[in-house]
C-alpha cells in the first residue's frame, strides 16, 4: 500500500509539473517562475512524505489546527519544507499560524492584517503574505472586495507586512480566465508580482495568465479521504 501511494503521488506530481511547464512555455514564460503548492489538506502525513520523496517541498493547508497535527515533525525532518496557509485565518489563530506557516495566502481584512503585523513584530520575523481578493464578489467567500483592494494593499504595506502578491478563488460556475486576468490587473497596477491562482481544474489556464503559485490537491493526492 505504501509503495503504491508513493508511486501514484510521484506519477501525479510528474504529470502536473509537465503540464505546468507546457503551459508556461506556451505563454512564453519560464516554467521555473511557477511554484507548485501541493495541497495536502485532509490527506495524511504519509501522503506528504510520498510527495517529499518525489521532490515536492511546498505544501498548502487550509486549517491551522490540522496542520499543527501533521507538519511540525515533517518540518523538523525536512528543513527545506515550506508550508502555505491557503484557508481562512481567524485572528485568534494568528500566533499559532506564524509559528508553523512560512506563507499566509489569505490576508483578507484589515483586522487580520493588523493582527499579523503585531505578531510578526513580536516574533521579529514576518511571513510572506498574499492578499485574498474576492474577484467574484461572492457573499459566502472570504476575500477583500475588488473595489477595496488598492486601499487594502496600501494599508498592508504601511503595516510593514511582507506583501508578495494576490490570491483568488474564482466562482465555480464562471470562466476562471476572466478572474485570473482581473487579479493580474489589480496586481500590476499595485506593483505586485506574486499571483496565487489556479487549482486542480484550471491551473494550466492560470499559468497562461501569469500565475506564480498554483495550488493543486486532487491532481496530486487524488480524491480527498472520506471523513468518518
Amino acid at each position: 500500500m505504501a509503495e503504491s501511494l508513493h508511486s501514484d503521488i510521484a506519477g501525479n506530481l510528474a504529470e502536473v509539473r509537465a503540464r505546468i511547464a507546457a503551459a508556461a512555455q506556451e505563454a512564453g514564460r519560464d516554467p521555473r517562475a511557477v511554484t507548485l503548492v501541493a495541497v495536502s489538506k485532509v490527506h495524511p502525513a504519509a501522503a506528504v512524505e510520498a510527495a517529499l520523496a518525489a521532490g515536492q517541498t511546498v505544501f498548502g493547508e487550509n486549517r491551522v489546527q490540522e496542520a499543527q497535527g501533521k507538519f511540525p515533525a515533517l518540518k523538523a525532518a525536512h528543513p527545506d519544507l515550506r508550508l502555505h496557509l491557503i484557508g481562512p485565518l481567524q485572528t485568534n489563530k494568528v500566533k499559532d499560524a506564524l509559528a508553523l506557516f512560512d506563507v499566509i495566502e489569505t490576508v483578507d481584512r484589515p483586522k487580520l492584517a493588523r493582527a499579523l503585523a503585531k505578531e510578526a513584530a513580536k516574533r521579529g520575523a514576518a511571513p510572506a503574505c498574499y492578499i485574498q481578493v474576492n474577484t467574484g464578489e461572492e457573499p459566502q467567500k472570504a476575500g477583500i472586495p475588488p473595489g477595496e483592494a488598492d486601499a487594502f494593499i496600501a494599508e498592508c504595506r504601511d503595516l510593514g507586512l511582507d506583501l508578495r502578491g494576490l490570491m483568488c478563488i474564482p466562482p465555480v460556475e464562471e470562466e476562471p480566465s476572466l478572474h485570473f486576468a482581473f487579479l493580474r490587473e489589480i496586481a500590476q497596477r499595485n506593483g505586485l508580482e506574486g499571483l496565487s491562482m489556479g487549482m486542480s481544474g484550471d491551473y494550466e489556464t492560470a499559468v497562461r495568465f501569469g500565475a506564480t503559485l498554483v495550488r493543486v490537491g486532487t491532481g496530486i493526492f487524488g480524491a480527498r479521504p472520506v471523513q468518518a
